[in-house]
């Protein structure tokens, strides 16, 4: 029975995939409008192969160079060939999926430009369509992976053992590293080409967005693909294999003891909610349509919800079908193990729901929170700041809160296995989430070709409806990153402990004092080790961001400068009569974020090795533990405060406070420059950090014991 299911989720991984290239073939026939939409969408398409090309070629020595650190080290240890396999196969797939998604994404666009001639629903189909090939392209391949390992390193569910799932930790491994330089490089790209764009176009020479004088407009519709579509799904894709790899090895430790049918079932759990998870999604897509501008919101987050309703229903299904151990969780709760798992599983993805809305709430132009922005815009640049970091501060307590009690609930019915299911379960429904949010730079850069083309402005008023609400689905995706971040990591960070607990005490008598009673590891919050750990740990986070920020700010500087020498150099460029050098501007953003993308990627790789082996285990996990905490604030404050100031420059640009090209709209064209390497850069990349950080250390474990 146990290897069926095996069997069962690697055929919903192969559908996901197969509905991918479906959904790929559709869009493809869809009319790419005439010859002129055609020429500018070329000019993107080329500017993000060039980027991602440059950027995996960078990648590819870094990840043949950890490779074979992996390999050369004792299988004995749970490193070794195998590992290093798992290892290059995940930073594969995750490149494969980010390119793949931003194939689509780029031939999608000029299509989503022309169905809005006809109307909105057929924009919204397209757009979302290409973003259903991102969620679908990335939970095939990531589940198809991990389902491929655990049978091909337990021999077929026959010998499920601490090193095998350790090797199998080896593909979210080699997806966390490409997923940190994925997002780093093109949050970079992408910020530099905007910020450098808004400055010079929209407040010195007063020309509106994505007009086609602008230099930078080319290179800001790359970096919509490069960075919120390839980076996001890179993102996404490691978030999704770390908490299924995270449950599994949590559930080998906790249920060896009760028998090879129960642990292996245990094990299988995660897989086989993610295969559902996926058939769920699939379900979802099919009820998302609008036909009004009103409708938009209400439409993808009906997907969302119908996808969870069925999920959670195959969950119960699954729960009552597999052996389950005889006691699990708080024995003071008299319920059945599979309704406590079930329970522990829904917690996650009832709190993935919730943060959405939350952060629906924060980010979206229909709340208080961005109209306030937008009102304080009225007083200048400086009052729209103030108030946007305020929203961001604010946001962050509700979604802890609610992270807080999906912690308690799973933990209470499940044990640590539960919080690890949790992250399972508010990840199950990826699929179609991801779909949700991959959609909006479609629908930007949407926006940008019918702006670049001259298409009447009912096209271009369809074209903004639609990115208007993609920025809000972005945070809301963005939301569900950062809450799923927190559950992994604390699956990991578990996983660290467990699994440290059993290397030390095979050194006997050198483990005294080192273990806890449970015989995970001892974090004694008044342990020198520990305290100064978690204090490296909580300003790493810190560290990260403002080396991400300065990368985007030293590229935006350099933008501007070719902006503003295309302006005054290029005759007639202002009056239409002369084209602006494009490529130029693409090169500049590529070049300054494939520069400054390898320092922070470094730092996240290096931290824990470098603490853990000259500070020792403790000192580390206090690290992981403080970089979690500080990691998950800082993420929540940044995107929720760059949204807001996203969404109150639109709430400006579609007739509040003297619309467009007023004071009021150009300092609210501020407030959201700052905010653009907070919710695309450096708050995305915090999620990825943590979790890239706990893997790092529960793989090289017996390099520091």
């Amino acid at each position: 029975m146990d290897i069926n299911f095996l069997y069962v989720s690697g055929g919903c991984a192969l559908a996901a995939l197969v509905f991918a290239f479906f959904m790929f073939t559709q869009i493809m026939k869809k009319d790419p409008g005439d010859q002129k939409m055609q020429d500018i969408s070329k000019l993107v398409q080329e500017g993000a192969t060039a980027f991602l090309a440059a950027e995996y070629k960078w990648l590819a020595v870094f990840v043949v160079a950890v490779a074979v650190i992996i390999g050369i080290s004792p299988e004995s240890n749970g490193l070794g060939v195998r590992t290093a396999i798992a290892f290059v196969s995940g930073a594969g797939a995750s490149a494969l999926a980010g390119y793949f998604g931003m194939y689509t994404s780029t031939r999608a666009a000029v299509r989503t430009t022309q169905a809005a001639r006809t109307s909105l629903s057929d924009a919204l189909k397209v757009a979302f369509g290409s973003g259903s090939v991102m969620g679908m392209t990335v939970v095939g391949l990531a589940l198809l992976g991990l389902v491929g390992f655990t049978y091909a390193y337990t021999d077929g569910l026959k010998e499920i053992n601490e090193n095998a799932l350790n090797a199998v930790l080896g593909f979210s491994f080699g997806a966390s590293s490409i997923a940190l330089f994925a997002r780093v490089g093109g949050g970079i790209y992408t910020k530099a080409a905007d910020v450098g764009g808004d400055l010079v176009g929209k407040i010195e020479a007063g020309i509106p967005e994505d007009d086609p004088r602008n230099p930078a407009v080319i290179a800001d519709n790359v970096g919509d693909n490069v960075g919120d579509v390839a980076g996001m799904g890179a993102d996404l894709f490691e978030s999704y294999a770390g908490s299924i790899v995270a449950a599994m090895s949590l559930a080998y430790f906790a249920f060896k003891g009760d028998g090879q049918e129960v642990m292996t079932s245990m094990v299988l759990l995660p897989i086989a909610v993610s295969g559902l998870g996926i058939l769920s999604s699939i379900v979802g897509s099919f009820f998302v349509s609008a036909k009004e501008e009103s409708q938009l919101q209400s439409a993808l987050f009906r997907g969302l919800v119908v996808a969870s309703i069925v999920v959670a229903g195959a969950i119960w299904w699954l729960c009552s079908t597999l052996p389950m151990p005889a006691k699990i969780g708080s024995e003071s709760i008299a319920m059945a193990s599979s309704v406590k798992v079930f329970i522990a599983i829904v917690s996650g993805l009832v709190a993935g729901v919730i943060i959405g809305k939350l952060t629906d709430y924060y980010t979206s132009a229909s709340y208080k929170p961005v109209k306030n922005i937008a009102f304080q815009s009225q007083t200048g640049a400086a009052t729209n700041i103030i108030h946007g970091l305020a929203t961001g501060f604010e946001s962050v307590a509700l979604p802890v809160i609610f992270v807080c009690v999906a912690i308690w609930v799973s933990f209470e019915f499940a044990g640590i296995y539960g919080v690890a299911m949790s992250a399972v379960g508010m990840l199950s429904t990826l699929g179609i989430s991801l779909a949700v949010d991959a959609y909006g730079p479609v629908a930007d850069n949407a926006g940008g070709l019918a702006e670049m083309a001259g298409l009447p402005k009912e096209v271009r008023h369809r074209t903004d409806s639609l990115d208007a609400c993609g920025n809000t689905t972005a945070a809301i995706g963005k939301g569900f990153a950062i809450g799923s971040a927190a559950l992994t990591a604390l699956a990991l960070f578990s996983a660290f402990c467990t699994r440290g607990g059993e290397l030390i005490r095979a050194k006997g008598e050198s483990a005294k004092g080192m273990l806890a009673p449970d015989g995970t590891i001892l974090l004694d919050i008044n342990s020198v080790s520990v305290t100064v750990g978690l204090l490296i740990g909580g300003f790493l986070p810190f560290l990260f961001s403002a080396m991400t920020m300065r990368a985007v700010g030293n590229a935006a500087n350099k933008m501007v400068e070719e902006v503003r020498r295309q302006f005054r150099e290029i005759k007639g460029l202002m009056e239409g009569t002369a084209k602006a050098d494009a490529a130029r501007c693409v090169a500049i953003a590529t070049e300054g974020a494939i520069k400054q993308m390898a320092v922070p990627g470094l730092l996240a790789v290096a931290a824990p090795v470098v603490i853990g082996k000259f500070l020792g285990i403790q000192a580390l996990g206090g690290m992981l533990a403080g970089a979690l905490v500080s990691s998950v604030m800082l993420a929540i404050f940044m995107s929720n405060a760059g949204g807001a100031w996203d969404n109150a420059k639109k709430y400006i640009e579609a007739g509040a406070f003297g619309g467009k090209g007023g004071p009021v709209h150009k300092a609210a064209v501020v407030g959201d420059t700052v905010g653009d390497p907070f919710k695309d850069t450096s708050g995305p990349s915090l999620n990825i950090l943590i979790k890239l950080m706990t893997v790092v250390g529960v793989i090289f474990l017996p390099w520091f014991i």
